[in-house]
This record gives C-alpha cells, structure tokens and sequence, in this order.
C-alpha cells in the first residue's frame, strides 16, 4: 500500500503533534531540553522495510516491542541504534552501556523509556483520532536490525505493512536517532489510514 500525497500530510500533520508530546515526555524523562526533528513518515511491505530503516538505524538495535489492540490493532516498535540507546542510558541512571549482556537495571531504563515515548505517541493517536487502544507489556530486544525484521514475518499468515516515523531527537547537544514502526496488517492499516484522513477534514473544517 502506498500512500497518496494528501494521505502523507495527514499522516505527517498526525505524527507531528504526536511527537510533540514525546519529545516533552522524553524532556520530562531526562531533565533535558529535547529538540526534535520534522518526522519522516512512509508505508512499506515488511519486505522492503530494511533500506528504509538503514536511513535511521543500522547494525545492532535496542527495540522495545508493544503489541496494542482496538479497531485498529498491531505491534508498534520504538528502535534506536546502540549509540542512541547508550547516550538515553547515560543521561537517566548510571546503571552503564547496553550490550547484549546489559545488566537488568539497564535493560529496565530502556524498557521504561520505550513505554512512555509509545504510549506517549500511542496515546495522541487515539485521542485524536477517537480510537481506543489496548497496550500488552512492552518487551526490550537487543539484536541485528535484520534478525528483528525476520521475526516479524514468522508465523504471519496476513500479508504486513509497516508505517515509518522516523526522527532524530538531540539531547544536551548529543544527537539520538531513532524510528517508531507500525506494523499493521493491511485491514488495519487501511482503517487507520482513513480514520487519520477523517480527522484531517474535520481539523480542517474547525480551523
């Protein structure tokens, strides 16, 4: 499914106030002013998500995994490259650098992190757009960003696209780059597609 012009200016004016309100939570989180870039949204099979994602993340990731649920239903995943993950860490505790054998107060930071900027981002979503979601226990992984690609193709029967915010957040004058990725299966991402366009034209109709 690719999206229309107009159809990635809702999405786009969406993910801007949504990533408003993470950048302030993230700025909550460390003490620290966060400067946000514009967004980058687009839609891709899950088998060309790779070159896309490689414009943000490459190489080993930290990514912390939630599956949401509602009219709209799917997993949402927030990655940051290792550097990123350590420079969060070292801003919010001392418990060191993540590595794939991190100590479980670091692996804890992330996930917490990870929780509030979803549900943060999430949670405009549904406001916005009257939609309500269910959130399962988000999950930290360390691995290659293609072993995590892998993973989500296994098992699926429904054919998957995933929606691409990617952003660049800079913290302390120290750059953290990173990508939130919405793994819907085509009715959802549909569905949801139309919901944020519904919105647009009634946000356009107040103003």
């Amino acid at each position: 499914m690719t999206l229309t012009d107009d159809q990635k200016d809702a999405v786009t004016e969406l993910v801007n106030i949504a990533f408003s309100r993470t950048a302030a939570a993230l700025s909550e989180l460390t003490g620290n002013r966060v400067e946000l870039t514009v967004p980058e949204v687009s839609a891709h099979p899950i088998s060309g998500l790779l070159p896309a994602l490689s414009r943000f993340v490459c190489g080993d990731v930290a990514t912390v995994h939630q599956i949401f649920g509602g009219p709209v239903s799917g997993d949402a995943f927030l990655l940051l490259d290792v550097d990123g993950a350590n420079r969060l860490v070292d801003l919010l505790t001392d418990a060191g650098a993540p590595t794939r054998q991190m100590g479980s107060s670091a692996r804890e930071v992330l996930a917490e992190v990870g929780n509030i900027l979803l549900n943060a981002c999430l949670g405009v979503f549904g406001d916005l757009l009257q939609v309500r979601f269910t959130f399962a226990v988000p999950r930290l992984h360390l691995e290659a960003l293609a072993s995590m690609l892998d993973s989500l193709v296994i098992g699926r029967d429904e054919l998957r696209h995933a929606l691409l915010v990617g952003a660049r957040f800079r913290l302390r004058a120290s750059e953290v780059t990173g990508c939130m990725v919405l793994v819907l299966g085509i009715t959802s991402l549909k569905l949801f597609v139309q919901v944020i366009e519904e919105w647009a034209e009634r946000a356009a109709t107040e103003s």
